[in-house]
Formats: C-alpha cells, structure tokens, sequence
C-alpha cells in the first residue's frame, strides 16, 4: 500500500529526472570546454577544472538514480541517504561558490602578475617556450603581450601565411638577425585576451553550475524530507489535494423528500 501522497513522489520523480539531466548537461559542458581550451598545453587550472566538473556531473546522475529509485519503491533508507548527499552537496556547492566569485574579478590581475614573470619569452626555460609555441601556433597570436615578449628571437609559429596577410591579420616588424636588418609578417594579435576570454569563460561555467547544483540540492532536500516524514507516519491523514468537507455537496434534494414504498 502506498505511503507517500501520489502527488508528491510525482514532483520528487520530476525533480530527479531533471535533476540527473542536469548531470548530463555538466558532463557535457565538460567536454566543450575541453575540445574549446585544448591547446596542447596546460591552461592554469585547466585539467583540475575538467576533472571537477566530470566527477560533479557523474555523482549528480547517481544520486539523482538513487533519489528516484527510492520515491519509485518507497524505500526510506535510499531517501534518507538522498537528504544526507543533498545537505552535503549543498553546504560543498556554497562553500565553493561563493569564494569562485568573489575572486573571478582578480583572475585577470593575477593571471598577468603570473604571465609577466615569464618574459622575456625567448630567455625562459624550454617548457614555457615550447608552451608559448604551441599556444600561438594554434591560436593564431603572437607574444603574450607583444611580439617584443620575443625580443629579436621571433619564432616561427608566430608568422602568417600569405592568406591571412591578405585578411589583415598581421603586421610586418622589423628585427636584428646577426648583423643586418630583417622583417617578419607576424600575428596582430596577443596571446593573453585570448587566453583570458577562455578562462573566464571557464570559470563562468564553473560558477554556473556551482550555483545551479546548490539551489537543486536545497530543493532536494525539501521534497525528500517531505517524503521521509510521510513515511515515518503512514497513518497520518494526507493534506495534500484533499476536498475540504465544507465543500462536499450533499444529497440531491428530490432524495429527502422522496418516500419509500409502503407510505
């Protein structure tokens, strides 16, 4: 016999349902940003963000199977444990959020203190070079700031091809090779904006789905509470799209004054 208002494991069903396509959702998200910021090198903060939001989106769909199994079987253990990850997730998505803002505006500040200690770019250690190589192969940029990151050692993956001259992509700089004078067509644009715009695009996606999970956990925590109490007293009469008895009509009034047979 059923214990829980139908109604109410309705909702909570809805809600887990949802709530698991919002974990298919975070791992997706996951995989764009990863295909987005691939540049064959490591992005700060980049392979730990990817992991975090894989691991949040995967624990997401579980608990939400885990959530519906137990409104669908009634099945008070599977709820209660179902409360106790929604009030953990929700403090762990506070507790994660709300520091992410407040230091999203300094990332740019920070980022560049971090980059400038780099330069120049061609006295500094293999790794970052061969880094800052591949990021401006790939995005089409040159320097992180300014083809003068290079000083007069200009590699190559900073040149343009004879199409992207023709589209205005590149500007001709003159640089001392040996003893003579030479120029280079080379990219117009710096690696850092690029760098950046994808790293606050991360870390908007991240505090998204921070904020997200913690207004999800809290409403969670309401349906299942509410159904943990429904379990816990069966017998107590259900509120829930009940017809108050002030309402109910009474009997038609052709039938009060109808006399039975034999009158």
């Amino acid at each position: 016999m059923a214990q829980v208002n139908t109604c109410l494991k309705l909702i909570f069903t809805i809600f887990n349902v949802f709530f698991a396509i919002v974990g298919g959702v975070i791992i997706a998200l996951a995989l764009l940003s990863q295909v987005v910021t691939h540049v064959d090198g490591e992005l700060e903060g980049r392979t730990a963000g990817l992991i975090v939001l894989y691991t949040v989106g995967a624990v997401t769909m579980v608990i939400a199977i885990l959530g519906a199994y137990g409104a669908h079987r009634e099945n008070r253990v599977c709820l209660i444990v179902f409360l106790v990850c929604m009030v953990i997730g929700s403090l762990m998505m506070l507790r994660a959020g709300i520091p992410a803002v407040s230091a999203r505006p300094k990332l740019e500040r920070v980022l560049r203190e971090k980059f400038q200690q780099l330069l120049p770019l061609d006295t500094a250690t293999q790794d970052v070079r061969n880094m800052a190589d591949r990021l401006q192969g790939q995005l089409h940029c040159c320097g992180l700031f300014s083809y003068r990151d290079w000083e007069d050692e200009i590699p190559a993956s900073c040149e343009c091809d004879q199409m992207e001259q023709m589209e205005g992509k590149c500007q001709s700089v003159s640089y001392r090779e040996v003893l003579m004078q030479d120029t280079k067509s080379v990219y117009i644009k710096t690696c850092f904006p690029i760098i950046l715009h994808y790293l606050l695009m991360f870390s908007n996606i991240m505090i998204g789905v921070v904020f997200t999970l913690a207004v999800l956990a809290l409403l969670g925590m309401a349906l299942s509470s509410a159904m943990i109490h429904q379990l816990r007293h069966p017998n107590r009469a259900v509120v829930l799209m009940t017809v108050p008895a002030i309402f109910t009509t009474g009997p038609p009034k052709y039938q009060e004054l109808h006399n039975p047979p034999g009158y």
